[in-house]
């Protein structure tokens, strides 16, 4: 299977204090931090559509839009998914929605990455 709409790929977390908005500095209340949540949700995607990539190549993260919509504090159980709903090229459109362990809805998202040569890319650094 080659990259096309559908491909698809959860994470799912235990929120730890390394997690929380008061650890990576996103506010001070002992939940999951913004932050947190977007790196497990790039995370996802990574994962969607990592093992249909040419050799040598990578995707890299470009647009993010995401809602946090409820607090999970230390110990909650949280699923992420990724869902690959577009692809453009070298563009990945994916759909990002996140729910806890009892069902509610903690964010929801969109994020772009393109596809990328890993060397020509870390060279241009």
């Amino acid at each position: 299977m080659r990259l096309a709409p559908g491909l698809r790929a959860e994470v799912l977390i235990m929120v730890e204090r390394e997690d929380t908005a008061i650890r990576v500095g996103s506010g001070d209340v002992p939940v999951l931090g913004t932050p947190r949540l977007l790196s497990f949700a790039e995370g996802a995607t990574v994962k969607a559509v990592q093992q249909y990539l040419d050799p040598g190549q990578t995707s890299v993260g470009t647009k993010v839009e995401l809602e946090h919509l409820a607090p999970s504090p230390v110990g909650m159980h949280v699923e992420i998914s990724a869902e690959l709903t577009e692809v453009d090229g070298r563009r990945l459109v994916f759909s990002i929605r996140a729910v806890d362990k009892t069902g509610v809805l903690v964010g929801v998202g969109r994020i772009e990455r393109v596809v990328v040569d890993r060397q020509r890319f870390l060279a241009r650094q």
